[in-house]
């Protein structure tokens, strides 16, 4: 199967990355849901810099703001200053041990819960509780599996 014929990838990874984010949790497991956008976002800026850019990453955002119903904006704002940092290191995230790898999109998933902070206290909007900084931990646990899994499939391997 030819790398053209796998173009159903993207919009694929992005609907379940949403459909994810969607999914009813109990109100005890609802701090520890990762952020699948964001390590959905990341895989594609990684690899696939031609097709996912910051336009990618702001679009990709504004979905989520609409589909989440969150601040208009925030998650476009989080997604645009998350795709910005892996752009510029880009080329030595790629050659990072998937480890390496993982506490690095850890790092950025801090960051992020770091940026929405920012936001809510700018706009005045009551925070998220403490318990909302263990979604980096988890998301950063799945960066390897979703990694080997989203490469599998776009580069045909078994």
């Amino acid at each position: 199967m030819s790398r053209a014929r796998r173009g159903w990838l993207l919009p694929v990874s992005v609907l379940l990355a949403l459909l994810l984010g969607l999914l009813p949790l109990p109100a005890g497991l609802q701090p520890f849901r990762p952020y699948w956008l964001a390590l959905v976002v990341a895989y594609w800026v990684i690899e696939t810099p031609e097709r996912a850019g910051l336009g990618f990453a702001f679009a990709m955002g504004v979905l989520g703001d609409l589909a989440f119903g969150g601040i208009l904006g925030e998650q476009a704002l989080r997604m645009t200053v998350m795709a910005f940092i892996l752009q510029r290191f880009r080329s030595q995230l790629r050659f990072f041990p998937l480890s390496q790898q993982a506490l690095a999109i850890g790092g950025l998933l801090l960051n992020d819960r770091v940026v929405t902070a920012a936001v809510h206290l700018a706009l005045g909007v009551p925070q998220l509780a403490w318990g909302y900084w263990w979604a980096p931990l988890i998301g950063m646990l799945l960066w390897a599996p979703l990694f080997l899994l989203f490469d599998a499939l776009r580069l045909g391997r078994n």
